[in-house]
């Protein structure tokens, strides 16, 4: 495994000195020279990681005075559920707008890509047989707040009106109204949620600093044959975000 950078240890231990309450919101760090000599590392390796605890709202730079502590910023709630909709699909909370919540995106489709190896184990495809991968950047109010990558097997969709996700007569209604329209049903979903470090393409989109922690999720939908006949993985920028997951219970 690559050894974590300097910074990035660095930015982590101060971060949890500010949590441990160890300099109070308001209350100006030490100079990036005591600092330097405090934990024997350069002086651009704590302003690299002072800058990104300014970027995660930790900390606030004011100018010909220093660092200082200040209030953490709000992480908007993304709750994943399946347990709010009602049977005949729709929210609870249809038409109700949330700070945060994704508003519009853009989507980038290409038709028969090869599926990598990783993607054709996930859709139990041979390597390189070929899918729709599409590109979708989510925004609320303009701003990225979210990205996805979806591959879907040409095998299942080629041919029919709903190939492209965001073309023909179903753009945009998602991948369970989509397969329902062309006699699919798709009645599992298995997300598998781990932490990662934002890639430079990935940090370019959401407005973040390489390397930044994000939330990536790897979603897999099945139809009721246990086929899967989507898969994607959603990127989270962590610093803006908590994901919380509900779910019903079971009544006798």
């Amino acid at each position: 495994m690559p050894r974590e950078a300097p910074y990035l240890i660095l930015a982590d231990v101060l971060r949890a000195r500010v949590l441990a309450g160890e300099w109070d919101v308001g209350v100006r760090l030490p100079s990036r020279t005591r600092l330097a000599e405090e934990y024997g590392v350069g002086r651009n390796v704590v302003q690299r990681a002072m800058d990104r605890l300014i970027i995660e709202g930790i900390l606030e730079g004011r100018a010909g005075s220093g660092t200082y502590v200040c209030e953490p910023r709000e992480r908007l709630r993304l709750v994943r559920s399946r347990h709010r909709e009602r049977r005949d699909g729709t929210s609870r909370e249809a038409g109700m707008r949330k700070p945060g919540q994704a508003n519009a995106w853009d989507a980038h489709s290409q038709p028969r890509v090869p599926a990598p190896d990783s993607i054709a184990e996930r859709l139990v495809l041979t390597p390189g047989e070929l899918c729709v991968c599409t590109h979708y950047e989510f925004l609320s109010e303009g701003q990225p707040v979210q990205l996805s990558e979806s591959w879907e097997p040409m095998a299942i969709t080629e041919g029919t009106p709903v190939m492209l996700p965001e073309n023909g007569p179903l753009a945009g209604k998602g991948v369970v109204e989509r397969m329902r329209s062309i006699g699919i049903t798709v009645d599992t979903v298995v997300e598998v949620p781990r932490p990662a470090r934002a890639s430079q393409a990935q940090a370019h989109l959401l407005g973040i600093s390489v390397g930044d922690l994000v939330l990536l999720i790897e979603r897999t939908l099945y139809d009721t044959g246990g086929r899967p006949v989507e898969t994607a993985d959603i990127v989270i920028p962590d610093m803006r975000r908590e994901v919380v997951y509900e779910f019903g219970v079971d009544r006798p």
